[in-house]
């Protein structure tokens, strides 16, 4: 089931606790861009047949990146993009889109996805894993 825009970005919003829906449309564009460049074939696809369309290509046509970056960093590049953004600011963006996202994709995708990223990304998520 593919979730509409405006209802992706509203849980976003809300849970970012943004005043605009512009700050949260550009926190989730960052965010999943950043996110497109660590995930790889079916699992990227299958989280993008679930996004809304314009997010969905963003995840499909992501920032390129080099290595996986650890979750610290991948906060750090977060902060980088978004204007006026501290590392304190980005890891609250990044936990307000993620856990959309976690939402969005379920559990079973969920568990590909984290399989996909460095250790330490299920906290990003908002679903901590049993070590």
């Amino acid at each position: 089931m593919t979730l509409r825009h405006e209802a992706f970005l509203d849980h976003v919003k809300e849970r970012g606790d943004y005043d605009t829906p512009q700050e949260a449309e550009r926190a989730a564009r960052v965010v999943l861009a950043l996110l497109g460049a660590h995930l790889v074939g079916q699992v990227r696809a299958q989280l993008a047949a679930r996004m809304p369309e314009d997010f969905a290509l963003i995840l499909l046509n992501p920032l390129q990146s080099a290595e996986p970056l650890s979750p610290e960093r991948f906060v750090r590049a977060t902060a980088a993009w978004i204007e006026g953004a501290t590392e304190q600011t980005a890891t609250w963006d990044v936990s307000a889109v993620l856990s959309t996202v976690a939402d969005t994709a379920g559990d079973d995708l969920l568990g590909q996805i984290l399989l996909q990223l460095p250790v330490g990304y299920d906290l990003l998520f908002g679903h901590p894993q049993p070590t």
